[in-house]
């Protein structure tokens, strides 16, 4: 059956809930076909849906994950697997709202793979807890870009590449940034600033806790000021081909690193003295400088000043960081 005719049956058999009978799936072609293109139900309709996804069109890539609750009204469409080895269904999800650092995606055009195939199946590596939807790439364009969100803008061209809730009419897409931090007060700074989650690695393992946060998946990139056991937990927490930055040593100790973990996940560790490079290539440290003061006078990134001491307070300042009770930048006021 040619796919669009499998679209038009999968319709006619749609409930007056919105959802789909189980067999709709199996009527409409399964997942036959190299690429589905999904209709958007506003008045300007994908009339040039089924061509070519990528002809005349720059398509800009997007790392992604996640969904979340736009008000009650709206939904879309979405392929949901509801049972293992069974025929898929259609049905209608109502659309998450959207947070500061996150994109709304209107899919135009979505790849059908083996693995999607084995995942409906059980059979892939990754399981995926029931009901879920699959799809592990798409094309389409930018819906809607949360307010921390400076890459890209609404009606931006795309492709993305997820693990799973690619077959549907909307994907959001995330940047995640999950804080680490010694205390509860930390931690909520941190939410303010826009991180998504937040650990108090005082009181809980980093490690264990990210392996929670991520799904098993571990974080691409870690940006470590701290040093001690805290680097070696962050070093464990890394995704595949992981990042870890050392930026300094504020916990006192300065750690070895496994270098056996570094081969095992492809992992780089890195350094970054970033001082060093108004010596070495002031260029690049120039235009750091340059680069920081335009995103604050546009509003783009906000400084946070924990707290403002006296010239003859500086004892007090140096304690107030040495005890670690400092967040953001301490400052010395001498005028």
């Amino acid at each position: 059956m040619p796919l669009d005719s499998g679209r038009q049956e999968a319709r006619r058999v749609q409930t007056s809930g919105g959802a789909l009978a189980p067999d709709a799936m199996a009527r409409a072609g399964g997942l036959a076909g190299l690429r589905w293109c999904f209709e958007a139900r506003s008045a300007s309709r994908w009339m040039g849906c089924r061509r070519d996804a990528f002809s005349q069109i720059h398509l800009s890539p997007l790392a992604l994950s996640s969904t979340i609750l736009l008000h009650s009204q709206r939904h879309y469409r979405a392929t949901l697997c509801t049972e293992l080895t069974k025929p898929l269904i259609i049905g209608n999800i109502p659309s998450a709202s959207l947070q500061p650092y996150e994109v709304r995606i209107r899919v135009h055009c979505c790849g059908v793979n083996f693995a999607d195939i084995l995942a409906c199946q059980g059979l892939y590596q990754e399981k995926h807890p029931l009901p879920f939807t699959p799809g592990m790439e798409f094309s389409g364009d930018v819906m809607e870009a949360g307010k921390a969100v400076t890459r890209v803008k609404k009606g931006d061209r795309v492709i993305g590449v997820a693990n799973t809730k690619a077959l549907a009419e909307e994907y959001i897409a995330d940047q995640k940034v999950i804080a680490g931090a010694g205390s509860e007060k930390k931690c909520s700074l941190a939410f303010q600033k826009g991180a998504i989650q937040s650990v108090n690695y005082s009181e809980t393992s980093l490690r264990e806790e990210v392996k929670k946060l991520t799904d098993a998946q571990g974080v691409n990139v870690v940006i470590d000021t701290i040093g001690g056991d805290i680097f070696k937990e962050a070093l464990h927490s890394l995704a595949w081909e992981g990042r870890i930055v050392v930026v300094g040593f504020a916990g006192g100790t300065i750690p070895s690193i496994p270098a056996n973990l570094l081969l095992l996940k492809n992992i780089s560790a890195l350094g970054l003295y970033w001082g060093r490079y108004r010596d070495q290539d002031f260029p690049v440290f120039s235009s750091a400088l340059s680069s920081a003061l335009s995103y604050c006078q546009a509003g783009r990134i906000q400084p946070h000043i924990g707290a403002v001491f006296k010239l003859e307070e500086v004892n007090e300042a140096f304690a107030h960081v040495t005890q670690r009770k400092s967040t953001g930048k301490v400052i010395i006021s001498i005028s």
